[in-house]
């Protein structure tokens, strides 16, 4: 890089790269927001899953630990 050139910002540089790549704008946002909502569903049934732990499960029966 030639030491009278300003570096370029982050922003910049993804732009350009997106842009060689052939993604839109447009297809950028539609991939980052089905990975949005792809992290909020991975986060619910996270906490479907420790609600579910939570409550006694029927049918088992606490196990006895023997402290030597």
């Amino acid at each position: 890089m030639p030491s009278d050139s300003k570096p370029k910002k982050a922003c910049c540089m993804i732009s350009e790269i997106l842009e060689e790549a052939g993604i839109d704008r447009e297809k950028a946002r539609q991939v980052r927001r089905q990975l949005l909502e792809g992290l909020i569903l991975l986060c619910q049934w996270q906490l479907e899953r420790m609600d579910a732990s939570r409550t006694p499960h029927s049918g088992k029966k606490a196990r006895k630990v023997a402290v030597e």
